[in-house]
């Protein structure tokens, strides 16, 4: 299983268990992912990281002093980051 965490800036909008969609967003040199309906934002990711999936199941919601991160695993193998 793959994990990759998503920056949420509000509690409560996604919780363990829970199936989700994200979106994927291409720039010049990276990849970015969004949890549907606009829950919560990866960082960037290189082509060969890319997701080959885009339905993932929420493993874990952490509350931390930068916000709240939720963790995210996706049917594939792990790629090194």
């Amino acid at each position: 299983m793959r994990e990759m965490r998503f920056k949420m800036e509000r509690p409560g909008l996604v919780k363990a268990g829970d199936a989700v969609n994200v979106t994927e967003k291409k720039t010049a040199l990276n990849y970015s992912y969004i949890i549907n309906p606009a829950v919560a934002m990866s960082g960037c990711y290189k082509l060969p990281q890319r997701l080959k999936t885009l339905d993932g199941v929420v493993k874990d919601v952490e509350k931390t002093e930068r916000g709240y991160y939720v963790i995210v695993e996706f049917d594939e193998d792990p790629v090194e980051e």
